[in-house]
């Protein structure tokens, strides 16, 4: 199961899809390093959205903008509730504040109560956004541990939408991969390197 992005797909191997249009990505402990090394590299001309949920404490301002704004190429920023989501932007969810994606793609935060005592959550990132963009959104679970995500990768596999997950042998910590490994067998399950790839082949074939 763990090809790389441009490898043939196997019988049994769901093909990378044209017209995606956002990519939402979740991930827990160890977390930062996983998403720096997914996203470092990328091209500045990527057009997709990229939308990530990293859990949190809740009683702390976030540099995450600040920091993967300072290593990465793209245009990195704190999603805003009610703004418009543009392409070639990476969006981290606010600390305390669920990240939800509307119907008409933009943001809205909510002080909802924490799922697997996490707020943002993952799960709640991802469903909305499967209501959002249907087959058009792939979602991303990384690192972390807790099973936060699993139910929201799978809800985005059920509207038609990609999924892939990091190899669990690579994660930092493999609960998370794990889980929604054993919920919902997802498209791909990769090392971070070829998950960087797929984003890269996602993003040639994209919508935007």
């Amino acid at each position: 199961m763990s090809t790389a992005a441009g490898d043939a797909p196997s019988l049994f191997q769901r093909p990378v899809p044209s017209g995606t249009a956002a990519v939402a990505i979740g991930a827990s402990a160890g977390g930062v390093d996983a998403l720096l090394q997914l996203f470092s590299g990328l091209p500045p001309q990527f057009r997709l959205p990229l939308v990530a949920v990293l859990h949190l404490p809740e009683d702390r301002h976030s540099r995450l903008a600040d920091v993967f704004s300072q290593r990465l190429a793209l245009q990195v920023r704190e999603a805003r509730s009610g703004e418009p989501i543009q392409p070639g932007t990476l969006y981290f969810a606010p600390p305390s504040y669920h990240l939800q994606v509307e119907p008409d793609q933009s943001f809205s935060l909510s002080c909802d109560g924490p799922v697997h005592f996490s707020r943002p959550s993952i799960d709640v990132l991802l469903e909305s956004a499967a209501h959002a963009y249907g087959r058009r959104l792939a979602a991303m679970l990384l690192t972390g541990a807790s099973a936060d995500g699993a139910a929201g990768l799978a809800a985005v596999a059920a509207r038609g939408g990609f999924t892939a997950v990091q190899d669990p042998a690579e994660a930092r910590i493999d609960t998370m991969p794990e889980a929604a490994i054993a919920l919902r067998r997802p498209d791909r399950v990769l090392p971070l390197r070829a998950l960087r790839q797929l984003l890269v082949e996602l993003d040639r074939t994209s919508s935007c």
